[in-house]
């Protein structure tokens, strides 16, 4: 069967949203509470680029996945999402969900963060809920820091552990974004001894050109290039192509800025054949929330215009 496109459709016979990936452009870690969790602040690029989630209504709840090995049960934040959206309103209502993936896993793009955010969303409209921006963004960060930045959908200086979120705009960019094919677990890195914990705190610049971003650095990215030598190597090869480099959270995917599409895809071309990479450019509005708006267009055309009418 053909796949409609994200946006396109209806929640009687199914529609498809993207999963956008995001960046880091840095992560600086200022500090760690007492429970554990590290303070830190960073700031969030979406790109229009990621997965897809395709949602059709059904009795039961179930998930499947068109990349072997990814768990399709509560082990994917898709499925958590869905029920915990059931959960927290009662719904006793059903989906077939089917997540095509892009992005990979443990690589610091967002990817499972994002699709939970798309389920919520998606399933919110599916199942007619009503439920507002702050309430699916409030169910987010019960899966995980990064969820509600994706709800949300802007992109976003964050500070907390990643919660507390204010909308910026930043000027559009390309980048390409390489994947050196391995996972990072973010567990490993924030749990190394030598990580940098007390990064001076800043305040939020009043321009957020790339020049001023280039004066910030992702703590993370030391004990990620000690651990784990692709993620140097990639590094290394974007800094001495592109002159500039860069890891997104706690890695592995790492980037450089590019002036424009065609740079960022000839740069692509001369990647070493074991590295799988992806060009994309930064977005101000979510490719998401776009989607939705289009779907809730096609729902709701408004009222036929009457040129009989006095």
């Amino acid at each position: 069967m053909t796949a409609p496109s994200p946006g396109s459709g209806s929640p009687a016979r199914g529609f498809a949203l993207p999963a956008p990936a995001k960046l880091n452009l840095f992560l600086h870690i200022t500090g760690q509470r007492a429970d554990g969790y590290h303070e830190l602040q960073t700031l969030f690029a979406l790109l229009d680029y990621g997965d897809t989630l395709h949602l059709r209504p059904a009795e039961e709840l179930t998930l499947t996945c068109d990349r072997p090995g990814l768990p399709v049960d509560d082990g994917n934040l898709v499925l958590r999402a869905a029920r915990l959206l059931r959960e927290a309103t009662g719904t006793t209502r059903g989906a077939r969900l089917h997540l095509q993936k892009r992005l990979p896993a443990g690589g610091g793009v967002g990817g499972g963060s994002s699709d939970a955010a798309t389920a919520l969303w998606g399933l919110n409209h599916l199942w007619g809920l009503g439920l507002d921006e702050d309430r699916l963004a409030e169910l987010g960060l019960r899966l995980g820091a990064d969820v509600p930045v994706f709800v949300r959908g802007r992109n976003a200086w964050a500070e907390g552990v990643g919660e507390r979120l204010q909308a910026v705009e930043l000027p559009e960019q390309w980048f390409l974004v390489v994947d050196p094919g391995i996972a990072v677990p973010t567990a490993r890195i924030f749990g190394d001894g030598e990580l940098t914990r007390h990064t001076p705190a800043i305040t939020l610049p009043a321009s957020l050109g790339a020049a001023t971003l280039e004066r910030f650095h992702n703590d993370c990215e030391a004990v990620a290039r000690r651990l784990y030598p692709p993620v140097d190597n990639v590094l290394d090869w974007l800094q001495r192509e592109a002159g500039n480099a860069r890891m997104t959270g706690t890695g592995a995917c790492c980037f450089a800025r590019l002036a424009g599409a065609q740079a960022a895809r000839d740069l692509q071309r001369r990647l070493p054949k074991n590295w799988k990479a992806f060009a994309a450019r930064s977005t101000e509005l979510s490719p998401l929330h776009e989607a939705l708006a289009t779907l809730r267009a096609q729902q709701d055309p408004g009222p036929a215009f009457n040129d009989n009418a006095t």
